[in-house]
């Protein structure tokens, strides 16, 4: 639905080029698919051809808040404060600044002070459910996402909010039945798929294949965060499925490597392939993992020592060498 909303408004922005409304209903179509790259792209062009403009700017600001922009979230809650601070998009923003701030009795305060302005300003109710589930007070944030859906039940943010209050509540079955009233209306976007598989994983629950399908659905969404990824190769595991295990562990650690990022599931993934291919014999590759665990300092290195002597001794039979200056 979002992606032929879409292409109609660029077919259309082909005849009306400098039109903001067509530029910001782009935005709008690219924000529901979660491509904030080019939505903070839009919404800085559409500044600088209206820089007193407020309309749609909370949205804006959400995206900031997502990418943790905390400066040019800063500058904009200025900006529209000083434009007309009586509008709700304008408390909305500064609603969202003292949030990443994390000073969350003040943004509830801006939200508050939107609805005051419009009742039935959504993204008010659902931002301010959002503050009070930081804040632990779950009874607040159910009202506040019930008042989202009584004015869009299509929304699926308060769905997934609900979905979250609940399971703060130590309630997985209700927490469920929200979260897949959100993949209904949003199933394209995988944190929200990743969240019910986290249900599925609680001990109530305990029903990991379902989590293992959510998990895949998040991983063919584009999975920005890269848990899918990791959770489906430790569930895996946990379900003695060792070749599929290996399977994740290798698609998690290319996209690391891709990425050049480094940190406890990379050491995870390579313990674990390093192990594997030396269960299966397959001692070529397990040596390719072991060296890469060699450049780190922690127990992992020790470990990558034992196995490299291990396989060592498999092999030829002889005495363990010396690894410690094995060189890649």
């Amino acid at each position: 639905m979002h992606s032929e909303s879409l292409a109609k408004y660029e077919y259309l922005q082909g005849t009306f080029g400098y039109s903001n409304y067509i530029q910001a209903q782009i935005a709008k179509a690219q924000y529901s698919l979660r491509e904030f790259e080019q939505v903070e792209t839009i919404f800085e062009e559409l500044l600088r051809n209206d820089p007193y403009r407020v309309e749609d700017m909370d949205m804006y600001s959400n995206v900031l808040y997502a990418n943790e922009c905390s400066s040019a979230l800063s500058y904009l809650a200025h900006r529209v404060f000083m434009t007309d601070k009586y509008r709700p998009e304008s408390c909305c923003i500064i609603g969202n600044y003292y949030s990443l701030k994390g000073q969350h009795e003040k943004s509830v305060m801006y939200f508050r002070r939107a609805l005051k302005l419009d009742k039935n300003y959504l993204s008010a109710w659902t931002l301010m459910g959002h503050e009070y589930i930081k804040m632990k007070n779950t009874p607040a944030a159910v009202d506040a996402y019930r008042r989202a859906i009584d004015i869009n039940p299509c929304d699926y943010r308060a769905w997934y909010g609900l979905g979250q209050a609940y399971e703060m509540m130590g309630m997985p079955f209700y927490a469920l039945h929200y979260f897949r009233k959100s993949v209904f209306l949003q199933p394209n976007d995988s944190q929200l798929w990743i969240s019910m598989a986290h249900c599925y994983e609680t001990d109530q629950l305990r029903m990991l294949e379902e989590a293992i399908k959510c998990y895949r659905r998040a991983a063919d969404c584009n999975d920005r965060e890269a848990i899918a990824l990791h959770q489906l190769a430790k569930l895996q595991y946990e379900l003695g499925c060792l070749e599929e295990a290996a399977f994740y562990y290798k698609k998690d650690l290319e996209r690391m490597e891709a990425e050049e990022r480094e940190g406890p599931n990379m050491v995870e993934a390579l313990l674990y392939l390093a192990t594997y291919y030396k269960t299966q014999k397959r001692f070529e590759e397990a040596e390719v993992y072991c060296t890469r665990l060699l450049d780190f300092t922690g127990p992992e290195k020790e470990t990558a020592k034992s196995l490299l002597r291990g396989m060592r001794r498999t092999q030829s039979g002889f005495p363990s060498v010396d690894v410690e200056h094995f060189s890649p």
